[in-house]
């Protein structure tokens, strides 16, 4: 007998998932204690389900058969529940066979499988989610097939199969499809895989954001207090749906002016979204509530949660696991709220006091509500309005990726702005980033470097500078302030993207002309020559000016600097007016105003600025129309203006880039099946733990995958050097190996060029007289070869972020300065070529002053060939090749280190599943 207490139990199998409709239901292994659900289940299955499950009619179940159904051994016979609550809403069971299809046990690698999915549930994706947890499952066993019998009738489920994505044959026999599913993942069954979860969980944001009712429960009599407020910001912000308000004294039908109740379940009507504001202690009575009326999301202002320490922290897993085994999603707890501008939803489930920010192109995320509460305070300050808002607060559940799958397909939003005190799975953020940046601009802060209280995601142990770089390469614009989070945010919503970094520059300012060049340099811009247009510059000069920038072949943006006229007769308003003519005349580059105190200039280019009242009317004659379809972000600084066209530049290089991401290439050489072998042989006796090799198993494991380390013989005394030097042939290197002097020529453990028997044996002399004895220094003679360009290419598994990349020159580059690229696994062609070029010493292997190149393409070879090795097989937990010397034609790997482990699980490999903190 097996049950969840059992040391038995496949804990590890649990999980939360996303159904297609934005719900959540837990899969978890069926036990001997769920004899009474299996039967309860099977009851509220139709006549005709059950057919489709047993080929006949089948009205109940035996007790054999309950006792076959929850008695497993979770290796040859497994089966799997979906349930909300306590309830089972589906199943899935396999029993593996032989090749004579009866029952079998390893090495048999076929399984029987089948399903049954309560009527109530079918259409909610619950059969696709059984079948990923259940194909996970079985490779974990060692099964590599699935066969199936399905009814030709049963369409639903002969669909479930064949939008998998696996590899699969059909065959009619006997009056059923016969379907054989491989199980190994495929590129099609990965992106299916990925596509439903991007739906899933785009629709469960939906839902919290297009809610048709909501409910604040904790809203006090007196007025005063968070649940009140909160009613009071829907209520004034004109939410569009029916709102309701619970407390259990309400002592009359109205609580400012909303309908009062003293339970939710009082309600006699759905709520789809509860905004919760009550003491922490109360909050699960609340939940419960909430679960049982049907509602479909919460927003928990109330604190007391992870960010106040242990007992707090339990208290949020609890949480959690409260809401979602009533299929709820969460967004807190600890929010600052939520708020959706769309005119037909009008949601302001917030704390930001009415009225709501204006419509707008921009989604915001934030983790911190103080700094949510300072760039929507930024953003109405300069006029731009929001898509959405979400402030997550300790962020338990719903997070930024969740957001980042509803704004990937959301119409509504241009521009992705996010505030991350953690990234928490940064593997899986930059794969949503990666896709979602090809189509629209993701900008993001990071507030720190280590996780806050509250935050309960694991860590990554990578360097801030290399995360910042695996994110760029996914086309996410890091930036460093919130301030540059909406100088940059502004201008990408209202402007086109540059085809380039040429940039004109003119104004009626000469010294903010200049200070603007001098800026651009300092972004890696190409700007022209400031044109001084003088201080007697009216609008209309600034509209030709502007015009003629626009419409030059040779500008791919213009900044635009602006100082006060003298004699303050020229209306702001003219003067914005003017600027929006030449950009409506001349649109597609983008344009920046730098200005010096000139608010009433800022409001009159922002979108509400555009439909005020003008100071006087426009003269005709001078094009002077008001525009309210150009919008012109404005700036107080050109140091920020600049940097902001910059990341406009640089994400629109990206962007043309990542419409070719390039490929990973095959290699005919490679030997994946040996390499595989070699690593289950290394590992057979080694338990839990990182192993590093011997440089014998090291180059053997490499050659595998066509990466040849130069061999190096031991040379404990000098009659052994010089034999070694005999069989390796002259001249040769001689080189101490301990810890503390490897790669350090410059401590004098590398003797180099050694033509003969009389240098290597005075070398071997030194060497032993000036820092050990050969025991201490362990000596190694190997051949010599073509000089070169010294670099050290690593990889390394970060548990967060997976397997990473990395390049840069041996020696003091990158030890000291730092100067180290990197690149997520697996690497792509464009990655590698990309990658050697990324580094500040790049120009070291380009011909930098009239040196030779050298053989670039040979290095992106090897890199790539160490990111296959990497990839697939993730036992590699680390390699490091140093140094690689790259000649003017090929390379040689002079010394390598590699690390193994048994491999962790591949939750980005594995199926759909919800953090489980």
């Amino acid at each position: 007998m097996t049950t969840a207490s059992d040391p038995s139990y496949p804990a590890h199998w649990e999980a939360d998932v996303v159904l297609r409709d934005g719900g959540t239901a837990r899969i978890r292994p069926i036990t001997t204690e769920d004899a009474g659900r299996l039967v309860s289940f099977y009851e509220q299955v139709s006549d005709e389900s059950k057919y489709y499950r047993f080929f006949a009619p089948y009205p109940r179940l035996s007790a054999r058969d309950v006792h076959r159904f929850t008695h497993h051994d979770y290796v040859d016979r497994v089966g799997l529940a979906a349930t909300i609550g306590e309830e089972f809403i589906g199943t899935v069971r396999y029993d593996r066979i032989g090749p004579d299809g009866r029952p079998a046990s390893a090495p048999a690698d076929e399984a029987e499988v089948a399903f049954l999915v309560q009527d109530a549930h079918q259409g909610r994706g619950v059969a696709s989610a059984l079948l990923e947890h259940i194909g996970a499952v079985a490779r974990e066993r060692g099964i590599r097939r699935f066969a199936a019998e399905v009814l030709p009738a049963n369409n639903k489920m002969i669909k479930v199969f064949k939008d998998a994505g696996y590899e699969q044959k059909r065959s009619f026999e006997d009056g059923s499809v016969h379907l054989t599913l491989d199980l190994e993942p495929t590129a099609e069954s990965l992106a299916v895989q990925r596509a439903r979860e991007q739906r899933a969980e785009a629709r469960s944001v939906q839902r919290l954001l297009t809610p048709r009712s909501v409910a604040v429960i904790g809203v006090s009599r007196s007025g005063g207090g968070v649940g009140a407020a909160a009613l009071r910001n829907l209520r004034d912000s004109g939410f569009r749906g029916h709102l309701y308000a619970v407390n259990e004294a309400a002592a009359t039908d109205l609580l400012d002016g909303v309908r009062a109740y003293r339970t939710l379940g009082a309600v006699d009507a759905p709520v789809d979204l509860a905004v919760i504001a009550v003491p922490a202690g109360r909050v699960p009575e609340a939940v419960a509530a909430c679960g049982e009326h049907g509602v479909q999301g919460l927003v928990v202002l109330s604190a007391g949660y992870g960010e106040s320490g242990a007992a707090g922290l339990d208290r949020q897993r609890e949480l959690v696991r409260q809401v979602r085994s009533y299929g709820m999603r969460l967004i807190g707890p600890n929010a600052y709220g939520v708020i959706n501008t769309a005119p037909e939803v009008g949601l302001n489930a917030s704390l930001t006091p009415a009225p709501a920010p204006n419509r707008g192109r921009i989604g915001l995320f934030t983790q911190s509500g103080a700094i949510g509460i300072s760039l929507l305070s930024a953003l109405l300050r300069r006029g731009e309005g929001l898509s959405s808002f979400v402030s997550a607060g300790n962020r338990a559940d719903v997070s930024g990726n969740d957001i980042l799958q509803y704004w990937y397909e959301d119409e509504a939003t241009d521009v992705a702005l996010m505030y991350l005190e953690t990234l928490g799975n940064p593997r899986k953020f930059t794969r949503l980033a990666r896709r979602t940046a090809a189509v629209k601009p993701v900008v993001v802060a990071r507030g720190g470097r280590h996780t806050p209280a509250g935050h309960v995601v694991p860590g990554t142990r990578l360097p801030d500078a290399t995360v910042s770089a695996l994110l760029r390469q996914a086309g996410v614009i890091r930036v460093g302030t919130v301030t540059e989070l909406v100088d940059v945010g502004l201008l990408l919503a209202s402007q086109p993207l540059p085809a380039g970094p040429r940039v004109a520059i003119l104004g009626n300012s000469e010294s903010l002309g200049v200070l603007s060049y001098d800026a651009c340099l300092a972004q890696g811009l190409r700007p022209g020559a400031p044109q001084d247009l003088t201080t007697a510059a009216t609008p209309a000069d600034f509209r030709t000016a502007l015009a003629a920038a626009l419409g030059s072949a040779e500008n791919d943006a213009v900044i635009v600097t602006v100082i006060p006229w003298v004699n303050e007769q020229e209306p702001q308003d003219d003067l914005a007016d003017a600027l929006r003519d030449a950009v409506a005349a001349h649109p597609g580059k983008p344009v920046a105003v730098v200005h010096v105190e000139l608010a009433e200039l800022v409001d009159a280019l922002s979108p509400a600025g555009a439909l005020a009242p003008r100071t006087r009317p426009a003269d005709e004659d001078e094009g002077g129309y008001a525009r309210p379809d150009v919008r012109i972000p404005a700036y107080p600084a050109a140091e920020r203006a600049v940097r902001a066209v910059a990341e406009a530049v640089r994400y629109g290089q990206w962007r043309r880039a990542a419409a070719d991401a390039g490929q990973v290439p095959e290699y005919e050489d490679i030997d994946e099946a040996g390499a595989a072998a070699r690593l289950a042989a290394l590992l057979a006796d080694v338990g839990e733990g990182v192993v590093t090799l011997t440089e014998p198993d090291a180059t053997a494991l490499l050659a595998h995958y066509g990466i040849r380390v130069l061999p190096t013989v031991a040379a404990p005394t000098a009659d052994a050097a010089v034999r070694a030097a005999r069989s390796l042939g002259y001249p040769v290197a001689l080189k101490t190996t301990a810890p503390h002097l490897r790669h350090r020529a410059d401590l004098g453990g590398v003797r180099l060029d050694l033509g003969g028997e009389a240098d290597l044996r005075r070398s071997y002399e030194e060497l032993t007289e000036l820092l050990g004895t050969p025991d201490e220094l362990l000596p190694v003679v190997q051949a010599m070869v073509p000089r070169g360009v010294d670099t050290v290419v690593r990889s390394v598994i970060d548990p967060a972020a997976g397997a990473v990349l990395s390049f840069g020159l041996a020696g003091v580059a990158s030890e000291l300065l730092g100067d180290t690229a990197h690149r997520l696994v697996p690497a792509t062609d464009r990655d590698a070529a990309g990658l050697i070029r990324s580094i500040r010493a790049a120009p070291l292997l380009f011909g930098w002053r009239g040196s030779d190149p050298v053989d670039t393409p040979a290095l992106e070879e090897l890199l790539l060939r160490l990111s296959r090795l990497v990839d697939d097989h993730p036992e590699v937990v680390g390699v490091t090749l140093e140094p690689v010397v790259v000649a003017t034609e090929g390379l040689s790997v002079l010394s390598a280190s590699v690390r193994v482990a048994h491999p962790p699980a591949r939750t980005d490999m594995g199926p759909r599943t919800l953090p489980s903190y």
